[in-house]
């Protein structure tokens, strides 16, 4: 049976590094909502483990390969490379820089460090008698870059067939090809997902892949021969290696493939790729296939994302429902931004977007409960103590609940967004806490309590304002992943820097450590975390 990225993480070889994926996005236009939903799902999935003091390697990346980007670049009347050199450093890197995604590479599929390493794969599957030379006819979608099952096509009104995804017609494609021996993996596929029923994620997903090999696998057509951007296959220069292969490759050329076996050793395979559902087949049954052809561990998990919809269709720009990021940046900021995705919508699960929504989402739960509860306990430690955090003297049966709440809710949030993904399940688990101590001011009432002079009544508020701003520290700490510079601006204002240290080097597992933030430290009100909405721009 094949090794796992999970099962190599606590071998005798050393620690090996958290290693999480994103797709490599097709370049033949700029980024949208969608690739920014699964970009900024990993960076809080390794930010997180980050956090927790592990090794973590982060790759995103570009697939600047195949029919459909050569086809755009000759449409914009431009070389392939020079399209896609424009919209990596033009649209793609600035919107990740502009995310405050924390990738430790970024992999193009027309870097040399990648080219010679899929040659290298691809000659080595070649000399073991997995490839062999063959004819194709059926219908392909230059959309997905796939040939389509008859099946998996959906009729239009006049009768034309359709790709499913894209909505396009079809075209019927005959080659002389390359075949890599997939159809001889299936039983081996199927034990292997038997054995390991978490690599494919969530469950739904599982099944249709399982269906999928189930009913047979024909074997891969790992060539194409009617164009030339691609990389050529090393032994015969009249084809190009098939996108998809060159593409997923990039999860072994990115950390050292035959060419950096220390760090390959260290970091491959992944721990968990995130795909869109639309990829899944790719990379639950043809890659894993691929690994195991070459003796290689295949990865701990595959992680479908749901797709993000408008109108109950995929956001898409070949659909003309893409949206920008930026739109919504401009008028919501990058941290509520980044929250909102992965707090309204379950991962794994479509969902829709609405302005309304998130609107309604950041005003009450952003601005109202978390933004303005930093607010209060600032301002009330400014006033009733001149911004000296003062010491809890006066515990009693409310501060004990507020730190067993803030134990649950770090078990909690560890669980589901470091082990499960659930990203929507973590971050509710971090803002029922976030409730919590709203619920236990407002029950304390400590506007009133400082009308007691009596040392008595003093310690009481110190004790009340003090649980706040310990809790507001926890905060910072479990929020960091989802929301740096809100975070950040949160910890400033805490006065938690001298004292604790930089913020992301805050172990994240001790964060219901209570009583970590020193009495005494200045807590001063800083800007406001989460400004009122103006009303929207049109987009």
């Amino acid at each position: 049976m094949a090794a796992t990225g999970s099962e190599k993480q606590g071998t005798s070889e050393g620690v090996k590094a958290f290693y999480v994926s994103t797709p490599i996005y097709y370049v033949n236009d700029a980024p949208h909502l969608g690739h920014a939903y699964t970009t900024v799902a990993g960076d809080v999935l390794t930010r997180w483990h980050r956090q927790r003091g592990e090794k973590v390697w982060y790759l995103t990346g570009t697939d600047e390969h195949g029919q459909k980007i050569m086809r755009t670049a000759e449409a914009n009347n431009v070389t392939p490379q020079a399209w896609c050199d424009k919209l990596v450093e033009e649209a793609w890197k600035p919107l990740w820089e502009h995310l405050n995604i924390a990738n430790d590479d970024f992999i193009r599929t027309t870097e040399k460090r990648h080219t010679d390493r899929v040659q290298e794969f691809v000659q080595d599957l070649f000399d073991k008698g997995e490839i062999y030379k063959g004819g194709y006819e059926g219908p392909y979608c230059v959309g997905c870059e796939e040939y389509k099952l008859p099946g998996d096509l959906i009729e239009a009104e006049d009768g034309t067939k359709l790709c499913p995804v894209h909505k396009k017609p079809v075209e019927i494609l005959k080659e002389e090809n390359y075949f890599f021996k997939l159809s001889e993996y299936g039983p081996k596929l199927l034990e292997f997902y038997e054995a390991n029923p978490d690599f494919i994620q969530p469950e739904s997903a599982r099944n249709e892949v399982l269906n999928f090999v189930r009913q047979g696998l024909q074997d891969l057509s790992i060539s194409r021969s009617t164009f030339d951007w691609g990389i050529p296959i090393p032994w015969d220069d009249k084809h190009v290696i098939y996108v998809w292969v060159d593409a997923l490759l990039n999860y072994a050329t990115a950390v050292g493939y035959g060419a950096n076996q220390e760090k390959f050793d260290a970091t491959f395979p992944a721990n968990v790729h995130l795909v869109g559902k639309d990829i899944l087949r790719f990379h639950a049954v043809i890659w894993p296939a691929m690994l195991m052809a070459q003796g290689l561990p295949v990865p701990g998990r595959v992680a479908a994302n749901g797709w993000l919809m408008v109108g109950g269709e995929k956001m898409s720009k070949s659909n003309l429902t893409g949206i920008k990021p930026q739109d919504l940046t401009s008028h919501f900021g990058v941290d509520a931004y980044r929250w909102y995705f992965l707090r309204a919508i379950a991962f794994g699960s479509d969902g829709s977007f609405s302005w309304e929504d998130f609107t309604a989402r950041y005003t009450s739960e952003l601005a109202n409960d978390y933004g303005n509860l930093a607010s209060r306990v600032a301002a009330m430690v400014g006033k009733y103590f001149d911004g000296k955090l003062p010491e809890a003297t006066a515990d009693g049966d409310a501060e004990a609940a507020v730190r067993t709440g803030l134990a649950k809710a770090l078990a909690e949030a560890d669980r589901k967004i470091g082990e499960e993904l659930d990203f929507q399940g973590g971050i509710l688990a971090i803002f029922d806490f976030v409730k919590q101590v709203n619920g236990y001011i407002t029950e304390q009432e400590p506007w009133k309590v400082a009308k007691d002079e009596s040392p008595e009544g003093r310690a009481r508020l110190a004790t009340i304002l003090y649980t706040a701003a310990e809790s507001l520290r926890a905060m910072a700490v479990l929020l960091n992943p989802v929301m740096p510079e809100t975070s950040q601006k949160l910890w400033d204002s805490l006065g938690a820097e001298a004292p604790l240290g930089a913020l992301a080097d805050q172990p994240l597992l001790e964060a219901a450590d209570w009583g970590r933030l020193p009495a005494g430290v200045t807590v001063t009100k800083g800007a406001v975390l989460f400004p009122r909405l103006e009303e929207p721009k049109k987009v």
